[in-house]
């Protein structure tokens, strides 16, 4: 992996947009099923309660991931 430089601001700016896309596609899953809560989404797919929800909750259990670790990213890089 290449190290680069890049402004502090930019790499927010990048971050920021990105968290932002990632919360707005874990809403428009959550919306399709008629759920608030990824935790009782992911359970109820898991269950068998919405069947053919598997992709959706494979695909969300992605987002959550990666919205956390932006925000690991973000907690990093604005308390420096």
């Amino acid at each position: 992996m290449a190290i680069i430089s890049i402004e502090k601001e930019i790499l927010e700016n990048l971050v920021s947009f990105k968290l932002k896309r990632i919360q707005t596609i874990i809403q428009e899953i959550l919306n399709r099923w008629n759920e608030n809560s990824t935790t009782t989404f992911i359970e109820k797919a898991r269950n068998g309660t919405y069947e053919n929800a598997e992709n959706d909750a494979i695909e969300l259990r992605q987002l959550l991931l990666e919205e956390k670790n932006l925000n690991e990213l973000i907690k990093k890089y604005t308390s420096e």
